[in-house]
């Protein structure tokens, strides 16, 4: 799999996309993550990739040139299953579409900054749309370090242990039960006798309960 980041501040990607599991998952082959800087697709001679909205509006407007040539450029030399663009009023992101994208070959994931973009970029070259909340960043780099997670530790051999990511939360739709480990008590608090009493099937049946329990009064939303 491949991701490109276009943006206009690369540093603030450096260290979220070189650690833990995505550090291995790039040493290993399962995954290139590439980011550009936006400002070398500019012609200006400051490397400007912002002006001033048309009808009056605050703030700056990333320009459509220097982004089209990122995305032009990218996909002279491969194919791109998606282009997507980090926005507070996109789609809501969710497990099942990081479960989606991970079976994707390449994807362009363009950061917004500034006020935003020119809207044309949108309507033209853009392919989804992805927002991971209903709040407001100083740019898109987070989020896009926030899908980009999601979905490389999705990747066959990203983790050691696989069945682990396909027991989190919201991939069956519940939140995760509670977890325990060593020691089974501590100051007093002890750990669910089912969870040590070595019965699959009552530890399970704890688990699904648990699970739904735990959705109805966190996140009822869920179940509607």
């Amino acid at each position: 799999m491949r991701i490109d980041i276009l943006t206009v501040v690369p540093e603030l990607l450096e260290s979220p996309l070189n650690q833990s599991i995505l550090k291995r998952a790039r040493n290993a082959g399962l995954v290139e993550i590439v980011v550009h800087n936006i400002r070398d697709f500019s012609t200006d001679k400051h490397r400007r990739v912002d002006d001033y909205p048309f009808g009056g509006e605050a703030g700056m407007v990333m320009m459509i040139e220097p982004i089209y040539r990122a995305i032009e450029h990218l996909k002279s030399q491969r194919h791109y299953d998606e282009i997507i663009f980090t926005s507070p009023d996109g789609e809501q992101y969710s497990q099942g579409e990081a479960n989606r994208l991970s079976t994707l070959e390449n994807i362009i994931i363009l950061c917004g900054h500034y006020k935003g973009i020119d809207y044309r970029i949108r309507e033209h070259l853009i392919t989804k749309e992805i927002s991971v909340g209903d709040y407001v960043l100083t740019g898109g780099e987070l989020a896009a370090a926030i899908i980009t997670d999601s979905v490389v530790r999705l990747l066959p051999g990203a983790i050691g242990d696989e069945e682990s990511a396909l027991t989190d939360s919201f991939q069956d739709g519940l939140l995760a039960p509670p977890i325990y480990t060593r020691p089974a008590e501590f100051n007093g608090w002890r750990v669910p006798d089912v969870l040590i009493s070595g019965n699959e099937r009552l530890i399970n049946e704890w688990k699904e309960e648990q699970a739904l329990e735990r959705t109805k009064m966190l996140r009822p939303d869920i179940l509607e």
